[in-house]
Parts: C-alpha cells; sequence; structure tokens
C-alpha cells in the first residue's frame, strides 16, 4: 500500500515538473517566435532604407544578391537571396514596427510571408486576425487565400468601417458576427464526386471528408445529426446535416439543394427553424440559423423573400474549383454589386 502510494506521489511529481517544462516551452517559443519577427524588419528596414532608397537603387539586386551570399556562408541558408526580399516586402508593408506588434503578434514568420503579399490592408486584417483565433497552420492559411476565403464572406461586402469594427471586436473581444462565419459560395471540391450525383450521394460525401467540410465551414462549427427526423401533424420531416456554432450559440441548418434556389425552399427552411426555436434551443441561445446550399442562388427570389431578415442564408456550392481568373471573377461582380447596392 505504501509503496502504491509512493508511485503515485512520483507520478504527481513527474506531472507536475512535466507541465512546468511545457509551459517554460511554450514561452520560449513565443518569445524566440517574436524576436525572429522583430529581427527580420528590422534587416528588411535596414536594407530598404540602406541600399534601396540610396544613389544605388538601380544596383539593389546585385547588392541584395552579394549581401546574402555572405550572410548564407556565415549564418546559413535562412538569408538566401529571396528571403532577404520576403524582409523588405515586410518592412515595405508594416513600416510602422507598432503595426507589426499590433496587427502580426503571435503569427510565425512563414505565416507573416503569405500575408503580405496579399494586396488589400483589409484582406490582411482578415487572414491574420482569423489566423490568430483559429490557430491556422500555414498551410490552411494558403488554402484559404488560394480559395478567396475573405471575398466569400459577407464581411466583404460590408463598408470599409463595418469591416474594420468588426475584425477589432473579434481580436480584443472574440466576438464573432454572421458575416465572419458565413460564406457565399462554399467550395466543397475535397467531396470528390462524379459529374452526375443525388442529394443523398452530396450527403454522404459531406459525412465521408466531415473533417474537411467543417474546416470549410469554420473551426467553431460541430456537427449534431444527419437527417435529424422531427414530427409534425404526424408527418414526419428530415433535416439534411445539423450543426452547432459555439461563437453565435445558435443551431445551423444546412439543407442541400442540387438544383436553383427556389421560393418553396424558404417555407421548408422555416418549419424547420421555428420547429428547433421551439422545441430544441435552451436560455441564452440564440434563434437558429439556416444555410440552404444551391447550385445557383436565383437572386432576384432571394431579394424579393427578404431572407437575411428570417436568418435564412443561401449559398452556391462547388464540387469542382473553377480557374482562379474565372473565380476571381465571378467573386469581383458579387462585391462590386454589394458596394453598389449599399450607395442606393
Amino acid at each position: 500500500m505504501a509503496e502504491k502510494n509512493e508511485i503515485e506521489k512520483n507520478k504527481g511529481l513527474f506531472d507536475e515538473i512535466s507541465s512546468l517544462i511545457e509551459q517554460t516551452r511554450r514561452k520560449v517559443a513565443v518569445t524566440i517566435n517574436e524576436e525572429i519577427v522583430l529581427l527580420y524588419w528590422n534587416i528588411g528596414k535596414t536594407i530598404k532604407e540602406g541600399i534601396i532608397k540610396s544613389d544605388r537603387a538601380e544596383y539593389g539586386k546585385q547588392i541584395v544578391q552579394s549581401l546574402s551570399g555572405e550572410l548564407v556562408q556565415k549564418y546559413g541558408k535562412g538569408y538566401a537571396g529571396q528571403s532577404l526580399w520576403h524582409m523588405v516586402k515586410f518592412y515595405e508593408i508594416y513600416p510602422i514596427l507598432s503595426a507589426v506588434q499590433r496587427e502580426l503578434q503571435g503569427l510565425s514568420w512563414t505565416h507573416i510571408k503569405s500575408i503580405i503579399y496579399l494586396n488589400d490592408d483589409l484582406k490582411r486584417k482578415f487572414y491574420a486576425t482569423l489566423c490568430l483565433k483559429e490557430h491556422w497552420s500555414t498551410r490552411t492559411l494558403d488554402e484559404r487565400i488560394g480559395t478567396m476565403l475573405y471575398e466569400r464572406t459577407a464581411l466583404s461586402k460590408l463598408p470599409e468601417k463595418t469591416i474594420e469594427m468588426q475584425l477589432k471586436e473579434l481580436k480584443e473581444k472574440d466576438k464573432m458576427t454572421p458575416e465572419l462565419v458565413f460564406r457565399d459560395p462554399y467550395v466543397l471540391d475535397f467531396l470528390e464526386l462524379s459529374d452526375t450525383y443525388s442529394e443523398k450521394d452530396l450527403e454522404k460525401a459531406i459525412l465521408n471528408a466531415l473533417e474537411k467540410f467543417i474546416i470549410e465551414l469554420g473551426k467553431d462549427f460541430f456537427f449534431v445529426a444527419r437527417q435529424k427526423r422531427i414530427t409534425l401533424d404526424n408527418i414526419d420531416y428530415y433535416i439534411d446535416l445539423l450543426f452547432y456554432h459555439r461563437k453565435l450559440r445558435c443551431f445551423v441548418v444546412i439543407e442541400l439543394k442540387l438544383d436553383k434556389f427556389r421560393a418553396e425552399y424558404k417555407g421548408q427552411m422555416e418549419l424547420y427553424l421555428r420547429y428547433l426555436e421551439k422545441y430544441e434551443m435552451k436560455e441564452g441561445e440564440n434563434p437558429p440559423v439556416g444555410i440552404i446550399l444551391c447550385t445557383e442562388k436565383g437572386k432576384e427570389q432571394v431579394e424579393l423573400l427578404f431572407l437575411p431578415k428570417d436568418k435564412i442564408k443561401v449559398a452556391e456550392y462547388l464540387t469542382q474549383l473553377p480557374s482562379k481568373e474565372l473565380f476571381a471573377e465571378k467573386l469581383h461582380k458579387a462585391l462590386l454589386t454589394a458596394q453598389v447596392k449599399q450607395k442606393e
């Protein structure tokens, strides 16, 4: 018995010391990362102001290349020519150090390298903030940028001041808004569906790739049920997919459609939302939200039905991602349309 107590005591001691070591390692890693980011910013500043802005600017590339050769020889390949140009770009985008500390603190250098090449300040703030809040890996960040996540959010279609405010509240107060959460279109190219498929095929493919689907939806979505049965007036109805969003504190119903949006889909979704609100919603939670995923939105019907006010969102989904140029053009047109409506 005494031996058993001694073993448990030693295990408790081990766990306590192990916890101290892990905490210190994390703190050291954060400190090292911050110092590296600061170093690279200072190197970029020194090169930009000492070489590129000088009278020898036309020889900038040759000078940087020569400098990188010496640095690589002494400090390693992390100071190769391309790396130095990343540092210069870093300083050009964030010439004020306090902005770096305010907007990028906690991000690794590999994250920062992806963000600095974005062509819009609000986009950079969006990806930096979401990256920190949702703990994206560099690979996830690059995928989000590649699938134009910012342009697919409702946030990107709001006035600049509203975007700034919502990003600030997310960063400082951890406040998530529907404009940050819901997207249009949703990119489901990972489902690997054939050219022809049924709603059941689509639903099954989503469940088989549920982890990737939730990543596309957003970090705070939690899967609740598939084909959730509700019975009203002795008639059974089935909700395709039911999720819960932790930060919005509400159920999210997802209905899958293989065609263009139709007005009758609204009534079906309203029924599901009212049912959840009456029978499933608990005190402190917000009313449920519905997403109708269609191959095409049918914008006139969506506008006439005032769907956003009913907490019903209609979004397109893509099972195959088009070329980057076509995708960018599609999203750019949607953005311009939203901007025109704001002015009306």
